[in-house]
């Protein structure tokens, strides 16, 4: 007398077919959560104590990021504004708007302004911003379109693998030096190529991807 009847071998290979799958799907979720805009938070707009907008100031009005950011040019930090920095024009305009309301409040407690963090970077990654600044990479190579977001939204991963991708052929994310604050910049058949700025900024890809460059 047989143990299993006919069909025992229709179930186990529907079983088998199964488990198949959803080893699969698991391998799948293991691959692609990770990179989901959810997880990174590519795309992300954290709200602000102001709701300041780089697209007026920066574009519109022309200011210079080192207004601001005092330190990038000097310091691993780009450094963030103080509440005197925003008050140099903010006590002379919009004076009385609802929406600065924070700002003055700050400078009238004497507190700084706590700004959300847009970037995180792990506490064993080394970034400077000073040696991007002096080696011909603008802000918008990692800020995304800056000039244009009428919010601070992350525009990059910051992922190992993204990192690695610039170092290792850094030359189509150079310009001149006096374009790097630029937001608007855009490389034209009369600018310097990328394999000339590599040379005259004494940039050597062959010694980027050594993990002592970004972990310390």
């Amino acid at each position: 007398m047989a143990i299993f009847g006919p069909r025992a071998n229709l179930f186990m290979n529907a079983a088998l077919l199964g488990g198949a799958g959803v080893l699969i799907l698991l391998l799948g979720l293991i691959w692609v959560v990770p990179v989901m805009g959810y997880n990174t938070h590519v795309g992300y707009t954290p709200p602000q104590p102001v709701p300041f907008s780089h697209k007026h100031h920066v574009s519109g009005l022309g200011l210079d990021c080192r207004y601001c950011h005092t330190t990038v040019e000097i310091s691993e930090n780009a450094g963030m504004p103080s509440t005197h920095t925003c008050m140099t024009c903010h006590s002379q305009i919009w004076t009385n708007a609802e929406m600065l309301a924070p700002v003055r409040q700050s400078l009238a407690a004497d507190q700084p302004l706590r700004w959300s963090r847009v970037y995180t970077l792990p506490d064993y990654v080394y970034f400077d911003h000073s040696i991007h600044i002096a080696k011909g990479v603008g802000c918008t190579e990692c800020h995304g379109p800056i000039g244009d977001m009428p919010l601070t939204r992350k525009a990059s991963t910051l992922h190992m693998s993204w990192c690695l991708s610039c170092h290792r052929d850094p030359a189509p994310h150079l310009r001149p030096l006096d374009q790097v604050f630029n937001p608007q910049w855009r490389r034209t058949s009369k600018t310097p190529s990328g394999e000339q700025l590599m040379t005259a900024y004494h940039i050597h890809p062959e010694t980027l991807s050594d993990c002592g460059v970004c972990h310390r």
